[in-house]
Protein backbone atom coordinates (compact mmCIF):
# COMPACT_ATOMS: atom_id res chain seq x y z
CA UNK A 1 0.00 0.00 0.00
CA UNK A 2 1.55 3.24 -0.80
CA UNK A 3 1.69 6.25 1.21
CA UNK A 4 -0.73 8.36 -0.46
CA UNK A 5 -3.08 5.60 0.52
CA UNK A 6 -2.63 5.82 3.93
CA UNK A 7 -2.80 9.70 4.75
CA UNK A 8 -6.01 11.43 5.97
CA UNK A 9 -9.36 11.83 3.71
CA UNK A 10 -9.79 15.31 5.06
CA UNK A 11 -10.28 17.74 2.75
CA UNK A 12 -8.10 20.85 2.62
CA UNK A 13 -9.25 23.77 3.77
CA UNK A 14 -8.06 26.27 1.23
CA UNK A 15 -9.73 23.43 -1.41
CA UNK A 16 -12.44 22.78 0.33
CA UNK A 17 -13.37 26.51 1.30
CA UNK A 18 -13.03 27.49 -3.49
CA UNK A 19 -16.82 27.43 -3.49
CA UNK A 20 -16.82 30.30 -5.73
CA UNK A 21 -14.25 29.05 -8.19
CA UNK A 22 -15.68 25.83 -8.41
CA UNK A 23 -19.51 27.09 -9.16
CA UNK A 24 -17.53 30.01 -11.65
CA UNK A 25 -15.97 26.87 -13.65
CA UNK A 26 -19.40 24.85 -13.75
CA UNK A 27 -21.56 27.83 -15.19
CA UNK A 28 -18.58 28.66 -17.79
CA UNK A 29 -19.28 24.81 -18.80
CA UNK A 30 -23.11 24.63 -18.20
CA UNK A 31 -25.74 26.55 -19.86
CA UNK A 32 -27.05 30.08 -18.10
CA UNK A 33 -29.22 28.83 -14.97
CA UNK A 34 -28.24 25.48 -14.66
CA UNK A 35 -26.16 25.19 -12.12
CA UNK A 36 -27.38 24.90 -8.94
CA UNK A 37 -26.91 24.70 -4.97
CA UNK A 38 -23.44 23.24 -3.84
CA UNK A 39 -24.63 19.87 -2.27
CA UNK A 40 -21.35 18.30 -1.33
CA UNK A 41 -18.12 18.09 -0.75
CA UNK A 42 -15.24 15.14 -1.08
CA UNK A 43 -11.67 14.87 -0.83
CA UNK A 44 -9.64 13.04 -3.80
CA UNK A 45 -7.05 12.97 -2.21
CA UNK A 46 -3.88 15.27 -1.15
CA UNK A 47 -4.95 19.32 -1.73
CA UNK A 48 -7.56 17.43 -4.10
CA UNK A 49 -11.58 18.02 -3.40
CA UNK A 50 -14.39 17.60 -5.40
CA UNK A 51 -17.13 20.39 -5.50
CA UNK A 52 -21.04 18.80 -6.09
CA UNK A 53 -23.40 21.56 -7.40
CA UNK A 54 -27.37 20.90 -8.22
CA UNK A 55 -27.91 20.17 -11.88
CA UNK A 56 -31.26 22.32 -12.96
CA UNK A 57 -31.41 20.88 -16.06
CA UNK A 58 -34.98 19.21 -16.32
CA UNK A 59 -33.05 16.35 -19.09
CA UNK A 60 -31.00 15.42 -16.82
CA UNK A 61 -32.61 14.83 -13.48
CA UNK A 62 -30.79 13.98 -10.41
CA UNK A 63 -27.45 14.80 -12.16
CA UNK A 64 -24.52 17.07 -10.38
CA UNK A 65 -21.99 19.02 -11.79
CA UNK A 66 -18.25 17.75 -10.16
CA UNK A 67 -15.53 20.49 -9.97
CA UNK A 68 -12.69 19.39 -9.00
CA UNK A 69 -9.72 21.76 -7.44
CA UNK A 70 -6.30 21.23 -6.07
CA UNK A 71 -3.27 23.04 -5.19
CA UNK A 72 0.12 22.84 -5.09
CA UNK A 73 2.70 21.72 -2.00
CA UNK A 74 2.81 24.84 0.19
CA UNK A 75 1.20 27.18 -2.13
CA UNK A 76 -1.90 28.98 -1.42
CA UNK A 77 -3.28 29.34 -4.80
CA UNK A 78 -6.36 27.20 -5.59
CA UNK A 79 -6.52 25.69 -9.27
CA UNK A 80 -9.03 23.97 -11.72
CA UNK A 81 -9.03 20.96 -12.18
CA UNK A 82 -11.28 19.28 -14.38
CA UNK A 83 -15.48 20.10 -14.20
CA UNK A 84 -17.52 17.14 -15.19
CA UNK A 85 -21.12 16.36 -15.25
CA UNK A 86 -21.80 13.19 -13.24
CA UNK A 87 -24.78 10.90 -11.76
CA UNK A 88 -26.31 10.75 -8.76
CA UNK A 89 -27.72 8.27 -7.25
CA UNK A 90 -31.38 8.95 -8.19
CA UNK A 91 -30.15 10.26 -11.43
CA UNK A 92 -32.29 9.20 -14.51
CA UNK A 93 -29.87 7.17 -17.06
CA UNK A 94 -29.97 6.11 -20.57
CA UNK A 95 -30.85 1.98 -20.27
CA UNK A 96 -27.92 -0.50 -20.75
CA UNK A 97 -26.15 -0.62 -24.09
CA UNK A 98 -27.09 -3.18 -26.18
CA UNK A 99 -25.29 -4.99 -29.10
CA UNK A 100 -27.28 -4.40 -32.60
CA UNK A 101 -27.43 -7.64 -33.08
CA UNK A 102 -30.01 -8.31 -29.85
CA UNK A 103 -31.40 -4.43 -31.06
CA UNK A 104 -32.34 -5.64 -34.41
CA UNK A 105 -36.32 -6.62 -34.76
CA UNK A 106 -38.22 -7.83 -38.18
CA UNK A 107 -38.86 -5.22 -40.81
CA UNK A 108 -35.90 -2.82 -39.48
CA UNK A 109 -33.59 -3.78 -42.41
CA UNK A 110 -33.79 -0.90 -45.52
CA UNK A 111 -32.64 -0.76 -48.85
CA UNK A 112 -29.54 -0.26 -48.71
CA UNK A 113 -28.45 -2.35 -45.66
CA UNK A 114 -26.29 -5.08 -45.09
CA UNK A 115 -26.83 -7.44 -42.37
CA UNK A 116 -24.05 -9.71 -41.48
CA UNK A 117 -23.87 -13.03 -40.18
CA UNK A 118 -21.56 -14.64 -38.13
CA UNK A 119 -19.67 -17.64 -39.41
CA UNK A 120 -21.05 -20.25 -36.49
CA UNK A 121 -24.93 -18.81 -37.14
CA UNK A 122 -26.75 -21.93 -35.70
CA UNK A 123 -29.41 -21.16 -38.27
CA UNK A 124 -27.01 -21.80 -41.16
CA UNK A 125 -24.85 -24.98 -41.95
CA UNK A 126 -22.58 -25.74 -44.99
CA UNK A 127 -24.24 -26.46 -47.79
CA UNK A 128 -21.42 -29.74 -48.78
CA UNK A 129 -18.37 -31.08 -46.99
CA UNK A 130 -15.19 -32.20 -48.22
CA UNK A 131 -13.11 -29.04 -47.44
CA UNK A 132 -12.21 -27.15 -44.71
CA UNK A 133 -11.62 -23.96 -46.28
CA UNK A 134 -14.71 -21.93 -47.56
CA UNK A 135 -14.94 -21.56 -51.52
CA UNK A 136 -14.10 -18.28 -52.97
CA UNK A 137 -17.45 -17.44 -53.64
CA UNK A 138 -18.39 -17.88 -49.95
CA UNK A 139 -19.85 -14.88 -47.68
CA UNK A 140 -16.93 -16.17 -44.66
CA UNK A 141 -14.28 -16.81 -47.07
CA UNK A 142 -11.00 -15.12 -46.39
CA UNK A 143 -10.90 -13.46 -49.95
CA UNK A 144 -14.39 -11.89 -49.39
CA UNK A 145 -13.21 -10.64 -45.75
CA UNK A 146 -10.52 -8.38 -47.19
CA UNK A 147 -12.98 -6.99 -49.02
CA UNK A 148 -15.15 -6.66 -46.13
CA UNK A 149 -13.09 -4.76 -44.32
CA UNK A 150 -11.65 -2.76 -47.20
CA UNK A 151 -13.78 0.87 -47.38
CA UNK A 152 -16.35 0.99 -49.24
CA UNK A 153 -16.14 -2.23 -51.13
CA UNK A 154 -18.25 -3.33 -53.12
CA UNK A 155 -18.88 -6.90 -52.39
CA UNK A 156 -21.47 -8.24 -55.48
CA UNK A 157 -19.19 -7.15 -58.07
CA UNK A 158 -16.59 -9.75 -57.44
CA UNK A 159 -16.94 -12.94 -58.06
CA UNK A 160 -14.08 -15.61 -57.27
CA UNK A 161 -13.63 -18.61 -59.67
CA UNK A 162 -13.08 -22.00 -57.83
CA UNK A 163 -10.31 -23.92 -58.17
CA UNK A 164 -10.78 -26.13 -60.93
CA UNK A 165 -10.98 -29.95 -59.97
CA UNK A 166 -11.81 -28.84 -56.47
CA UNK A 167 -15.03 -29.88 -54.45
CA UNK A 168 -16.35 -26.39 -54.59
CA UNK A 169 -15.92 -26.20 -59.02
CA UNK A 170 -17.20 -29.83 -58.54
CA UNK A 171 -20.08 -27.84 -56.33
CA UNK A 172 -20.52 -25.54 -58.84
CA UNK A 173 -21.11 -27.78 -61.38
CA UNK A 174 -23.93 -29.38 -60.10
CA UNK A 175 -25.64 -26.63 -59.05
CA UNK A 176 -25.03 -26.59 -55.22
CA UNK A 177 -23.62 -23.24 -55.85
CA UNK A 178 -24.81 -21.76 -51.72
CA UNK A 179 -21.48 -22.04 -49.56
CA UNK A 180 -24.56 -22.67 -46.41
CA UNK A 181 -27.92 -23.57 -46.13
CA UNK A 182 -30.41 -23.71 -43.38
CA UNK A 183 -29.87 -26.23 -40.35
CA UNK A 184 -32.57 -27.96 -38.39
CA UNK A 185 -32.39 -25.66 -35.85
CA UNK A 186 -32.82 -22.72 -38.70
CA UNK A 187 -35.79 -24.81 -40.27
CA UNK A 188 -37.70 -25.01 -36.92
CA UNK A 189 -37.07 -21.06 -36.12
CA UNK A 190 -38.51 -19.72 -39.14
CA UNK A 191 -41.77 -22.44 -39.37
CA UNK A 192 -42.38 -21.54 -35.09
CA UNK A 193 -41.91 -17.62 -36.42
CA UNK A 194 -44.31 -17.98 -39.55
CA UNK A 195 -46.49 -20.35 -37.51
CA UNK A 196 -47.09 -17.42 -35.28
CA UNK A 197 -48.15 -15.07 -37.96
CA UNK A 198 -50.69 -17.47 -39.98
CA UNK A 199 -51.19 -21.07 -37.88
CA UNK A 200 -53.94 -22.59 -36.30
CA UNK A 201 -53.51 -20.77 -33.23
CA UNK A 202 -54.89 -17.42 -34.54
CA UNK A 203 -57.74 -15.37 -33.85
CA UNK A 204 -58.75 -15.91 -38.63
CA UNK A 205 -57.99 -18.98 -38.03
CA UNK A 206 -60.29 -19.99 -35.16
CA UNK A 207 -63.20 -18.76 -36.57
CA UNK A 208 -62.18 -19.91 -40.58
CA UNK A 209 -64.91 -22.77 -41.92
CA UNK A 210 -62.34 -24.45 -42.95
CA UNK A 211 -58.51 -24.78 -43.15
CA UNK A 212 -55.49 -23.82 -46.00
CA UNK A 213 -54.72 -27.54 -46.89
CA UNK A 214 -58.16 -27.93 -48.87
CA UNK A 215 -58.33 -24.63 -50.05
CA UNK A 216 -57.83 -24.04 -53.70
CA UNK A 217 -56.12 -20.80 -53.52
CA UNK A 218 -53.01 -22.44 -52.01
CA UNK A 219 -49.73 -22.43 -53.81
CA UNK A 220 -48.09 -25.65 -52.91
CA UNK A 221 -44.05 -25.07 -52.37
CA UNK A 222 -41.25 -28.01 -52.44
CA UNK A 223 -39.00 -28.78 -49.50
CA UNK A 224 -39.57 -30.20 -46.59
CA UNK A 225 -41.06 -26.52 -45.30
CA UNK A 226 -44.01 -27.76 -47.99
CA UNK A 227 -44.60 -30.54 -45.70
CA UNK A 228 -46.09 -27.88 -43.58
CA UNK A 229 -46.94 -24.23 -45.45
CA UNK A 230 -47.82 -22.89 -48.73
CA UNK A 231 -48.07 -19.92 -50.28
CA UNK A 232 -51.63 -18.16 -50.52
CA UNK A 233 -53.14 -16.64 -53.35
CA UNK A 234 -56.33 -14.85 -52.72
CA UNK A 235 -56.14 -10.82 -53.23
CA UNK A 236 -59.13 -10.74 -51.21
CA UNK A 237 -57.84 -12.81 -47.63
CA UNK A 238 -55.69 -11.56 -45.19
CA UNK A 239 -52.64 -13.47 -46.19
CA UNK A 240 -52.52 -12.97 -50.01
CA UNK A 241 -48.50 -13.68 -51.08
CA UNK A 242 -47.51 -14.98 -47.54
CA UNK A 243 -46.43 -17.89 -46.32
CA UNK A 244 -48.78 -19.89 -44.33
CA UNK A 245 -49.46 -22.56 -42.77
CA UNK A 246 -51.38 -25.68 -43.72
CA UNK A 247 -53.88 -25.24 -40.39
CA UNK A 248 -54.35 -22.09 -41.11
CA UNK A 249 -57.87 -20.86 -42.50
CA UNK A 250 -59.97 -17.45 -43.19
CA UNK A 251 -63.20 -16.70 -44.70
CA UNK A 252 -61.85 -16.48 -48.55
CA UNK A 253 -61.40 -20.40 -48.20
CA UNK A 254 -62.05 -21.59 -51.82
CA UNK A 255 -65.07 -24.34 -50.75
CA UNK A 256 -66.29 -22.47 -47.78
CA UNK A 257 -69.42 -20.85 -49.21
CA UNK A 258 -69.85 -21.95 -53.11
CA UNK A 259 -72.58 -19.24 -54.47
CA UNK A 260 -75.89 -21.21 -56.10
CA UNK A 261 -76.03 -20.32 -59.98
CA UNK A 262 -79.19 -17.30 -59.88
CA UNK A 263 -82.47 -19.24 -61.19
CA UNK A 264 -83.86 -17.71 -64.11
CA UNK A 265 -87.18 -17.21 -64.84
CA UNK A 266 -89.25 -19.22 -67.45
CA UNK A 267 -89.51 -17.89 -71.11
CA UNK A 268 -93.00 -16.27 -71.91
CA UNK A 269 -95.38 -18.69 -73.85
CA UNK A 270 -97.21 -16.70 -76.81
CA UNK A 271 -99.73 -18.26 -79.36
CA UNK A 272 -99.41 -16.01 -82.04
CA UNK A 273 -101.69 -18.77 -84.45
CA UNK A 274 -104.47 -18.84 -83.21
CA UNK A 275 -107.49 -16.25 -81.78
CA UNK A 276 -108.66 -16.04 -78.29
CA UNK A 277 -112.24 -16.27 -77.79
CA UNK A 278 -113.19 -13.22 -75.72
CA UNK A 279 -117.42 -14.02 -74.42
CA UNK A 280 -119.52 -11.10 -74.49
CA UNK A 281 -122.03 -12.87 -71.90
CA UNK A 282 -120.89 -14.42 -68.65
CA UNK A 283 -121.17 -18.38 -68.91
CA UNK A 284 -124.90 -19.24 -67.62
CA UNK A 285 -123.13 -21.70 -64.51
CA UNK A 286 -120.47 -18.97 -63.67
CA UNK A 287 -121.27 -15.80 -61.26
CA UNK A 288 -123.31 -15.36 -57.74
CA UNK A 289 -126.56 -14.15 -58.91
CA UNK A 290 -128.41 -16.89 -60.48
CA UNK A 291 -129.41 -16.69 -64.58
CA UNK A 292 -133.38 -16.68 -63.79
CA UNK A 293 -133.10 -13.09 -62.28
CA UNK A 294 -131.48 -11.48 -64.65
CA UNK A 295 -133.21 -8.93 -67.39
CA UNK A 296 -133.39 -10.77 -70.86
CA UNK A 297 -132.88 -7.80 -72.76
CA UNK A 298 -129.73 -7.73 -75.43
CA UNK A 299 -126.78 -5.82 -75.17
CA UNK A 300 -126.55 -2.46 -76.82
CA UNK A 301 -128.52 0.65 -77.39
CA UNK A 302 -132.44 0.27 -76.22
Amino acid sequence: MSAATTRSRTPDRLCAEAVDLARGAAEELAAPGVVGEHVALIAEGDRVVTHFFECKDPGYRGWRWAVTVTRASRAKNVTLDETVLLPGSDALLAPEWVPWSERLRPGDLGPGDLLPTDADDLRLEPGYSGEDAPPPNSAVSHEMAELVEAEDADVTDRTVVPARGSIAAVAEELGMRRARVLSRYGLHTAADRWDEGYGAKTPMAQAAPASCVSCGFLVAIGGSLGQAFGICANEFGPADGHLVSLSYGCGGHSEAAVMPKPLRPAPPVLDSMAADEFPLRPAPDTGSVPSADLPAADLGHS
